[in-house]
């Protein structure tokens, strides 16, 4: 019967089997946070986008009332 060959796991690859752990670890919360900055960026990003529509129909609605102000006071004063 064949001996079964046990592997010893040395104290240093023990320890790199540790630190890559934590590594993971540091990582998935660094990633957590980004992905929770992001869908707040993307949440005001929003936000802006709808001020500045409408912010250009404002625009837009007080030119055109300019300019009818302006030809009617132009008609009358000629």
């Amino acid at each position: 019967m064949p001996k079964k060959i046990k592997k010893k796991i040395s104290s240093a690859e023990s320890s790199n089997a540790i630190k890559i752990s934590y590594h993971e670890k540091v990582c998935q919360e660094r990633m957590k946070t980004i992905f929770k900055v992001l869908d707040e960026m993307r949440l005001d990003i929003r936000s802006l986008k709808d001020d500045m529509s409408r912010g250009k129909g404002a625009a837009a609605i007080i030119i055109l009332i300019g300019g009818l102000l302006g030809s009617i006071f132009y008609f009358f004063t000629k």
